[in-house]
């Protein structure tokens, strides 16, 4: 079962996208995997303590989108194919500042190799400073 007690709702968005981008960013980081169940609707609605149409919405986008399956009187699963969780993860690195990134670099001259090093020693670091806390 997916568990949502980590969701923290931004007054900022509306929450069934926060509901959506809970679920990509777990299938996009691997926490969330094909076939793990999510919460039934009035489950969902009650711990996060909002309506049971606004958790419906949310499903129904997922659904739409082909990353779960719902059935009447069963239980709603992550279906998603390893390409959808791709096109996740690309869309995820794109809205993160992927490509401006790979723009600041190349207009600051670093060359693919150099860049490559950069982002590995800022990954490492990042390693360290997360096996700290």
């Amino acid at each position: 079962m997916i568990h949502f007690e980590e969701m923290k709702l931004d007054e900022n968005s509306p929450i069934y996208l926060q509901i959506i981008d809970f679920i990509k960013g777990g299938l996009a980081a691997g926490t969330i995997v094909y076939g793990d169940e999510l919460p039934s609707r009035r489950m969902l609605s009650a711990l996060l303590g909002i309506n049971p149409n606004t958790v419906q919405k949310a499903y129904a986008m997922l659904e739409a989108e082909a990353l779960i399956r719902s059935h009447t009187g069963a239980k709603s699963c992550i279906s998603a194919a390893p390409q959808k969780i791709a096109e996740i993860k690309d869309a995820l690195a794109e809205e993160g500042g992927g490509r401006r990134a790979v723009q600041t670099l190349k207009a600051a001259g670093y060359s693919k190799a150099e860049a490559i090093a950069m982002i590995e020693r800022y990954w490492d670091a990042e390693d360290r400073r997360e096996s700290e806390t």
